[in-house]
């Protein structure tokens, strides 16, 4: 079942259910799947959608991080929720130590003079695409290209 259908599915249960941030939310990521079906011509693949889902939850992370530093808890607690709604759809993501152990392995397979960190995070997001945040990913490289 590709995520448009799961939410599809979801809409009709969170409207039974009266349940308005979680519609809204499911609202929100039909209107951006049309907008990029419209954008692309096409219809959208699984990768595509997942690429929508990805940059919906990435949206809710920045306006979570600028209203708490707003001092906006209500709207940042709002984002939270929303953020988690769509995590839903999302593959299961790998824990910071996996990525540990994924970052490591690709530093090891780059020649010593190459260890720079963008040749480490252009090799581990070939791997990681859809499974890790880029924040944490680049985190971990800095970390285990500055120990010893």
């Amino acid at each position: 079942m590709s995520i448009q259908d799961q939410v599809k599915t979801e809409m009709k249960e969170a409207m039974r259910a009266r349940d308005q941030v979680r519609l809204d939310t499911l609202r929100s990521i039909v209107s951006a799947f049309n907008y990029k079906r419209i954008e692309a011509g096409a219809d959208l693949s699984d990768a595509d959608q997942l690429a929508v889902v990805q940059r919906l939850v990435k949206q809710r992370n920045d306006s979570i991080e600028q209203f708490r530093t707003a001092g906006r808890a209500e709207l940042a607690d709002k984002e939270t929720r929303e953020r988690d709604i769509l995590q839903t759809f999302l593959p299961a993501q790998k824990s910071p130590d996996e990525v540990r152990e994924v970052v490591r392995v690709a530093i090891a397979a780059l020649p010593a003079d190459g260890r720079n960190q963008g040749a480490v995070m252009k090799a581990v997001l070939g791997q990681l695409k859809g499974l890790a945040d880029g924040n944490l990913v680049r985190q971990i490289v800095t970390e285990e290209l500055a120990a010893p």
